[in-house]
């Protein structure tokens, strides 16, 4: 029902991309059990590591790049 695609995006995010502590708990389980599988190729598991930092992000939780390196 939205009009442009700004209002959109924006309907989107109040939907789905909540800041609730649930969420951000979920996030960093997903973060702290994240790992490769054997028959995935790295640029596809490094893709899904960034996805997953841009979403806790989103979601106001800060990463320091030391820990990012660690968990990858």
């Amino acid at each position: 029902m939205e009009k442009t695609s700004s209002a959109l995006w924006k309907r989107l995010e109040t939907l789905y991309a909540t800041k609730s502590l649930a969420n951000r708990l979920v996030l960093k389980q997903c973060l702290l059990t994240f790992r490769m599988n054997e028959c995935e190729l790295l640029r596809d598991h490094i893709s899904q590591f960034i996805t997953l930092l841009n979403d806790l992000k989103n979601v106001e939780v800060k990463i320091d790049n030391e820990d990012q390196g660690m968990l990858l």
